[in-house]
């Protein structure tokens, strides 16, 4: 784990929450089928990353493990329908499919996205008052 410190950098971490509000909104419209269903996990797996990748530059630490990006966003108090946690294992699944070839089963994906229907509302919006901006 590499971790750097900088200055903190409120409008570009705003940036990147916005970026990644629009690829997740244009993630769910994909059609979902086991061919586009890798493309699917990794973008909603980069979009919550995103929103932890935000927190730390904010905050001034640039990582460079998808680990530590996924873990601020954990470290979250917010209330959802499923556990933060799960994400965790959404990073285990993107992995799998980036570097040992894993194609998921089209109940994965449903899964998958049934997850970012839950939880990145909810969480967009807990990053958006953590970076000082009330509303979306």
């Amino acid at each position: 784990m590499t971790i750097r410190y900088k200055r903190p950098d409120n409008k570009n971490a705003l940036s990147i929450v916005q970026a990644a509000k629009e690829e997740m909104e244009f993630t769910l419209s994909m059609i979902v089928s086991e061919k586009s269903g890798s493309t699917i996990i990794r973008n909603i797996y980069e979009n919550f990353r995103m929103l932890g990748d935000a927190l730390l530059i904010n905050k001034g630490t640039v990582s460079y493990d998808h680990t530590e990006c996924i873990k601020e966003l954990m470290r979250i108090e917010v209330k959802t329908e499923r556990p933060i946690g799960i994400l965790d294992n959404l990073r285990i699944l993107r992995h799998n499919i980036n570097y040992y070839g894993y194609r998921p089963k089209l109940e994965e994906v449903k899964d998958i996205i049934s997850i970012a229907k839950t939880l990145f509302n909810p969480l967009y919006k807990a990053v958006l008052i953590k970076l000082g901006k009330d509303s979306p």
